[in-house]
């Protein structure tokens, strides 16, 4: 099957020439490859202010928001890589993190790097599976 586009109003539209995920179906599964997502707020576009616990809070909205629109949730994501601008943040970021993947969390890495878009100090990417009824040929 071809890919597809997933796009929703209730995540940041894309600031730049990519889609915030791609979904691609194959015989017995679906798998959601999403864009990396900062703390922007989808209403204003704006970068929230705070911490990064506030950071990733915003963040994680935003992946929730891009999964549910491809009819997926928290619990298929199999991969995650966390981008920090600073290590020292770790503990803030993965405390609310682990607040949404309590149950079987996903394949993470987790980086530092030296700046993000827009002053971000977290972004997050994640990629999704489901499994679905095989068709019989």
């Amino acid at each position: 099957m071809p890919k597809k586009i997933v796009a929703t109003d209730r995540a940041p539209k894309a600031i730049g020439p990519y889609s915030q995920a791609v979904l691609h179906e194959g015989p017995g599964f679906r798998t959601l490859y999403c864009a990396g997502q900062i703390p922007l707020d989808p209403a204003t576009m704006e970068v929230v202010t705070g911490d990064a616990r506030a950071q990733t809070e915003r963040v994680l909205r935003n992946i929730e928001a891009v999964l549910a629109a491809a009819g997926m949730g928290f619990a298929d994501v199999v991969r995650s890589n966390v981008f920090l601008v600073d290590l020292a943040d770790f503990a803030a970021m993965n405390e609310v993190y682990a607040s949404r993947f309590a149950n079987s969390p996903p394949a993470r890495s987790t980086i530092q790097v030296a700046a993000l878009p827009r002053g971000s100090r977290v972004e997050i990417e994640v990629t999704a599976v489901q499994e679905t009824a095989v068709r019989p040929t």
